[in-house]
């Protein structure tokens, strides 16, 4: 197997362990920015109940990504973590207060409300962060021969804050769409109208990233809006009309389940749209994945722990999403 093989598979295994992180943990963090829109009382504790048994498996995936990234490619790693320290490391301060928050709402029944504003803080900072960095790492990160060489403010733009406040829309819609699927009753009504609105914004954050992304590379405008490549790129804002319409249809028809799977549909495109933009680069116009990878011998080796631990993870995962299948209420699952 050649080493462009190996580079390319890891490739596909971090950008694989990315999507699972934003599809597991995506939904769990929108209920939490929802929070504050949900009932105290049963409907809020319906709702925490719904991501009790699997929000801390969803983040597995978060750790194989960061890993992968620094074994696989550590010249990447080593330019991105310093560019993107302040962003990174609100999102992993954010992670820690949502657990936290998530644990002791209810051992301390006291101080519950408290518990249940961290909990919102977490979710929002640990979204925003995340959100903020896909932007600086779109815009791009400024290098002197393998070092970064920006300083420590670069990472902030009104682009990057443009796509922190997506996310955190677009995870409104996952969580939104969660709850339609797992609650009954009043919450779930709730949901729908959380999930219209959510729906509306997040096409409004797509459409404005959109048009602002071919403007920060030369390379994004060449394959969004020059010809011949506006022909094979133009069925992903199509496509994304499209899902965006069968959502809608689908909440004022009270789907349960449809809705969830269009809005993981909407972030699918996005993600195809991301990949269009910076492939085969893994720092846009710096950096590309073969630059970056690890010599092949290291690769290979990592991947056979891959192949055995990728299968494993998934394996409990869908175990645990099938165990605690169905609707949910304050008292658990039935």
């Amino acid at each position: 197997m050649t080493g462009l093989d190996l580079t390319v598979i890891w490739a596909a295994i971090i950008a694989f362990a990315i999507i699972a992180y934003v599809v597991m943990d995506g939904f769990d963090l929108g209920i939490g920015m929802l929070f504050p829109r949900i009932p105290v009382g049963k409907q809020r504790d319906t709702a925490m109940n719904s991501i009790a048994p699997i929000w801390d498996g969803n983040e597995t995936w978060l750790v194989l990504g960061g890993g992968g990234l620094m074994a696989a490619f550590p010249l990447a790693y080593a330019v991105i973590l310093p560019a993107l320290y302040a962003p990174l490391t609100a999102m992993l301060l954010g992670l820690i207060l949502r657990g936290v928050a998530f644990e002791y709402r209810w051992r301390d029944e006291r101080h519950r409300e408290t518990w249940d504003r961290a909990f919102f803080a977490g979710s929002f900072v640990a979204t925003f962060a995340q959100g903020v960095t896909l932007g600086a790492l779109l815009q791009g990160i400024s290098i002197s021969g393998r070092s970064y060489s920006g300083g420590w403010w670069e990472w902030l733009s009104p682009f990057s804050m443009l796509t922190g406040i997506g996310l955190c829309t677009g995870y409104v819609l996952l969580g939104s769409c969660w709850l339609i699927m797992k609650t009954e009753g009043p919450l779930q009504d709730k949901a729908y109208g959380y999930a219209r609105s959510a729906t509306i914004s997040l096409l409004l954050a797509i459409a404005a990233v959109s048009a602002a992304t071919p403007f920060l590379e030369e390379k994004y405008h060449e394959r969004w809006l020059e010809y011949p490549n506006i022909i094979a790129t133009a069925p992903v804002p199509v496509a994304t009309l499209i899902i965006a319409f069968l959502l809608f249809r689908s909440l004022i028809k009270r789907l349960e389940i449809a809705p969830f799977l269009y809005a993981l549909g909407l972030f699918g495109l996005c993600i195809i749209g991301l990949g269009i933009s910076i492939w085969p680069d893994i720092i846009p116009g710096r950096i590309t994945i073969w630059e970056a990878a690890s010599p092949p011998s290291s690769q290979l080796f990592m991947l056979v722990g891959a192949a055995i631990l990728v299968p494993v993870i998934l394996a409990y995962t869908a175990y645990a999403y099938w165990v605690f299948r169905g609707k949910v209420e304050n008292e658990g699952y039935h």
